[in-house]
């Protein structure tokens, strides 16, 4: 079954230079197009997309409330957001409305294609350390630690070992070999710890370790 994508950007090149890359994969199915947030909103009712590349600075409605709107409604279709530099706080904002990564404008065919594929398999495409430079960046601050122990109590003290390990941008075999674990071992105390604190993706697991004080600001 192919992926079905929308396309959302208020430059027509830019979505005609992104549906010819992701035309020529073979399982990938570009099913609309809109130029600003409100038209996504009506193109992604009618399509019902697996994902959505998503522009964030448009006319009208911006990509980060169609972002919201999109994850919050009755087809929350997977977005990935477009940007044009990686240190962008409209990135961070997407991330936090629900998307599941971003992807600069300029990348490569091949590693479009890839994002899409990674994301409609139910994983993000912004890389963990990344992630957290975004944060660094744009947050500045930690909340006190007594917080951060209120909300991570729920958690054994290897899955608070494996989510701090995650939120400082350690891979899954990195991860492994630092805990002296298996790779499939390190995945499902991931898949707990997204479960207990009710988080939808390794890009949410990141945002709150930081805001957790699991990992030291990156200058």
């Amino acid at each position: 079954m192919s992926v079905r994508v929308v396309l959302v950007d208020d430059q027509t090149l830019v979505r005609t230079g992104f549906r010819l890359v992701l035309d020529e994969t073979g399982d990938i199915d570009v099913v609309g197009e809109a130029a600003d947030g409100a038209q996504a909103l009506d193109v992604v009712a009618r399509t019902r997309p697996d994902v959505v590349l998503m522009d964030v600075r448009m006319p009208g409605l911006d990509g980060i409330e169609a972002t919201r709107r999109i994850r919050t409604g009755p087809h929350p279709a997977r977005v990935i957001i477009l940007t044009t530099f990686d240190l962008d706080e409209y990135v961070l904002a997407g991330l936090r409305a629900g998307a599941s990564g971003f992807l600069l404008k300029d990348a490569l065919a091949a590693d479009l294609v890839s994002a899409v594929r990674v994301v409609a398999a139910g994983e993000s495409v912004a890389a963990p350390s990344v992630t957290r430079r975004l944060i660094a960046h744009y947050l500045g601050s930690t909340p006190p630690r007594a917080a951060a122990d209120q909300r991570l109590a729920v958690l054994t003290g290897r899955e608070r070992e494996v989510l701090t390990l995650v939120t400082r941008g350690l891979s899954n075999p990195e991860i492994a070999a630092t805990l002296v674990l298996s790779e499939s071992t390190v995945k499902t105390h991931l898949g707990r710890i997204l479960a207990k604190l009710d988080l939808r993706d390794r890009v949410q697991a990141v945002i709150l370790g930081y805001e957790c004080g699991l990992a030291d600001p990156v200058q």
